[in-house]
């Protein structure tokens, strides 16, 4: 035989009851049918608010009792006919039950005692209109009041359950039972004496565990409103699945740390009466759900089955020289907490004894820092001893799986991923048994963790990554796009899922935490209507709420603004990827504190695009560098505008014109000036002199201008190309010397252990410059292994294009490198 039992949502309503209807019909296999059921949902907390509106004297205790009874006569009215017996049963109840609540008005108080009476007319009703429902159907089903089956002991509102006696009584009515169908009251049971008592919320699942151990059943099927039990909450992570197959202890664990799909009692009589539990889905009773038992398979997935998180939770930790080497000291607080009627949800205990942890519920707090001041006054005065409580609010993270015992490196993958993304441990837990890793966190890193875990475990999940894109300009849309193209092979062959969660321009932010279409038509236009307003510190906020897993920031700008955000997004364990070099390129302090924040961290700053576009230059450096070569000089054209310019230029030519097409083709910055004026190639070959191990400011490096004396560079871009125009007679002239030596004009950047410069030269063919075409940037590397033959680095040095792959590229290596 099997007991079945209906939650609160799978009761909820008419439609809710018939479906369940339906269920309890097609289970019955000849023998007496046990089917425990909830009250509706909600109903338990109506039930106990308007029990406390009354306690305090307030007349509105009527309006949820006539709530109570309004959606009772409802469902009633959908499911019965008038005639019925169950009808004439809930009127009688409804008198009963407003009298009740009226003497508690009348006496301004509510006894444990009378509340869980108050409380048992939710399951009451629920059972009197499900086995009405059942009746009318045709089938023999009757109405089992579990205060006859389940005794307890006084302790209201959670009482004991004496097993023996109960297990007598249950046996003793079913072999008695004339019901094929018999509908039982869930949460509720009756001391020795006959008082209503109740067994703690989410009873009924134990009220059908106790029944299915008494009888030796086949097995307890728990119906909810989801799939069974899932890798992790849904509404925290939307990859998480259904599990298929638990064993008692790994239950045990996700229902003590928070998975609310199965109370925690539950689990204790089907594990020893050797029944196996299925948690199943009243919506969807064709899917088998979660089977809990001790028949367990490997699991396709991996050693861990789910996590959970319990919240509000609250940290107390004991430290002082008064715990050192004292016996009994810890005994001495379990005993003071335990007198208290405290329940310790996880407890650490420093090796040097200095300090004890606990984690308790919150609304425990106030108790325990009570029970111990009084326990420890003495040690307290002197100094010995302090009590010590974090103000945030605190959750409580569990890693359940039993075959963790057998894979080493579980703690390190989960504590490097939190590492990564900024995640505080304030303390860890593992039993011996190696079921369970549990670790206490903020409460507001508990979404985060939660994905970033799943992500992490569940290796049949992409690994998901969260951008925020700050400028949707050439650069910006480019990349939009080649990452929209390459999204569904990334996700199916390297089982990584970036998502763009932000967008902004100079003007607007638009963010969606699940994803942005990258159609750009939609994001732009999602964009122009938003009414948040694009500001350095409003991105930060932004990112900061979220507080999103796996989190990259792309600067496609050139604001120093934006730039200003880097630490503080760095401090926060979010990755930056950027071709703005304003921050690289600032104060070598400013420089430096950036560089060793993302590897104190163990996050990424690159900014690989900074010189060179899509070249992989920097990156060339830095991994000559790490393997202990030295660069003795640096040399090159690092400008793909004025590499275009001047590779274009003639005698004859427009200079200015040029200068404006190559601002359209977007070779340039959007202002002219920061290449002409030399500031955008003093500001790269300070990165490269950087990256090689220099110190360097931008005002060390000499730079011998390609401007005219005289050439007004203050206003608009449009009145400055106009005032180029006018310079051709002096840049034809520059031009005519270098074709009267057989030479080219070419920008070079050079940079040394004793100096950098800037100039315009005239190179001969011998120099490796010489050939250079379009806008291809060239550098120029000699080392100590490099010397006699120095590394060349060569190819397009600007445009959309190239620098979007490069950003792009630069976003997957930190994917892959995770």
């Amino acid at each position: 035989m099997r007991v079945l039992k209906f939650g609160g949502t799978s009761v909820a309503d008419a439609d809710a009851i018939i479906a369940a209807a339906a269920i309890i019909k097609s289970s019955h296999d000849g023998e007496p049918l046990m089917v425990v059921c909830s009250a509706m949902s909600g109903i338990t907390n109506l039930l106990t608010r308007m029990s406390k509106l009354a306690s305090r004297g307030d007349q509105e205790y009527l309006v949820a009792y006539h709530a109570f009874r309004d959606r009772h006569t409802r469902v009633a009215n959908e499911l019965l006919d008038d005639a019925s017996p169950a009808v004439a049963a809930l009127e009688e109840n409804y008198q009963v039950l407003r009298d009740l609540l009226r003497g508690i008005f009348l006496v301004r108080e509510v006894s444990p005692r009378t509340l869980d009476y108050v409380l048992s007319f939710g399951e009451r009703h629920s059972c009197y209109l499900i086995t009405a429902a059942l009746s009318d159907q045709g089938l023999n089903a009757g109405y089992v009041d579990a205060r006859k089956l389940i005794t307890t002991d006084k302790s209201f509102n959670n009482a004991i359950v004496d097993k023996d006696l109960s297990y007598n009584k249950i046996r003793s009515f079913y072999s008695e039972t004339k019901y094929d169908i018999n509908v039982v009251t869930g949460f509720i049971a009756a001391d020795v004496g006959g008082l209503t008592t109740t067994i703690g919320r989410g009873g009924s699942d134990y009220t059908a565990s106790l029944i299915a151990a008494a009888l030796k059943a086949d097995r307890v099927d728990i119906y909810t409103d989801v799939d069974g039990v899932l890798t992790t909450d849904p509404r925290k992570v939307d990859t998480a699945f259904t599990i298929p197959e638990l064993s008692y202890a790994e239950a045990m664990e996700m229902s003590h740390f928070g998975a609310k799909v199965i109370y925690p009692p539950t689990i204790a009589p089907a594990l020893e009466a050797d029944v196996p539990i299925y948690i199943r889905n009243t919506f969807n009773p064709t899917f088998e759900g979660t089977y809990i038992g001790n028949r367990v398979k490997h699991y396709e997935h991996g050693p861990i089955k789910g996590l959970t998180a319990l919240s509000d939770v609250a940290v107390l930790t004991v430290q002082g020289s008064g715990l050192m080497g004292v016996p009994g000291i810890s005994a001495k607080l379990f005993t003071a907490l335990a007198q208290s009627n405290i329940n310790i949800l996880l407890i650490t205990q420093a090796s040097s004894e200095y300090s004890i942890t606990l984690a308790l519920r919150q609304q425990d707090l106030k108790k325990a820092i009570v029970a111990l001041s009084r326990t420890y006054e003495h040690d307290r005065t002197s100094g010995k001893i302090r009590l010590v409580i974090p103000e945030k609010r605190m959750s409580i993270i569990a890693v359940v799986g039993e075959q963790m015992r057998d894979v080493p490196g579980i703690s390190g993958r989960l504590f490097e991923g939190l590492g990564q993304n900024g995640v505080n441990v304030i303390a860890i837990a593992q039993g011996s048994s190696e079921h369970n890793i549990s670790f206490v966190i903020e409460t507001a890193d508990e979404d985060k963790t939660l994905n970033l875990l799943h992500a992490s475990f569940f290796d049949n999940v992409a690994k998901r990554y969260h951008l925020y894109v700050s400028g949707v300009g050439l650069i910006g849309s480019e990349l939009l796009r080649q990452l929209e193209v390459q999204r569904a092979k990334l996700k199916a062959e390297d089982g990584v899922d970036i998502r763009v969660v932000a967008v902004a321009n100079s003007r607007k932010i638009y963010a969606d935490p699940m994803g942005i279409d990258l159609d750009p038509d939609k994001y732009m236009r999602l964009l122009d209507n938003s009414i948040a307003v694009s500001t350095a510190s409003q991105m930060l906020e932004l990112i900061d709420t979220h507080n999103l897993p796996n989190s990259i920031f792309v600067d496609n700008t050139a604001s120093e603004e934006v730039a200003g955000l880097y630490q503080a997004l760095l401090d926060s364990n979010v990755s930056i990827v950027t071709p703005n070099k304003v921050a690289a390129s600032g104060s070598q302090e400013r420089y430096n504190s950036l560089v060793s924040t993302a590897k104190r961290r163990n996050i990424d700053y690159l900014y690989e695009t900074n010189v060179g576009a899509g070249l992989p230059i920097i990156s060339t450096i830095r991994s000559m560098v790490d393997s202990g070569d030295e660069i003795t000089s640096i040399e090159g054209v690092l400008s793909g505008s004025l590499s275009y310019i001047f590779n274009s230029y003639d005698v004859g030519m427009g200079f200015g014109e040029l200068v404006s097409r190559a601002k359209e083709l977007g070779f340039t910055e959007p202002d002219p000036r920061d290449d002409l004026s030399m500031s955008d190639v003093c500001r790269k070959i300070v990165i490269l002199s950087r990256v090689a191990g220099m110190t360097i400011e931008m005002d060390d490096v000499v730079i011998d201008s390609v401007l005219p004396d005289g050439l007004p560079i203050d206003g608009s871009v449009a009145n400055f190309i106009g005032a180029l125009s006018k310079k051709d007679e002096y840049f034809g002239g520059l031009a005519k010397g270098a074709a009267d030596e057989d030479g080219k004009l070419r920008v070079i950047a050079s940079s040394t252990r004793q100096g950098a410069s800037i100039s315009l030269k005239v190179v001969g063919v011998d120099s490796p410059f010489y050939n250079l075409s379009g806008s291809d940037n060239m550098i120029v590397l000699k080392t100590k292994r490099y010397h006699q033959n120095p590394l060349v680095v060569k190819g397009p040095g600007a445009g959309a294009a190239v620098t979007a792959a490069g950003v792009f590229s630069d976003i997957i290596s930190i994917a892959k490198r995770r």
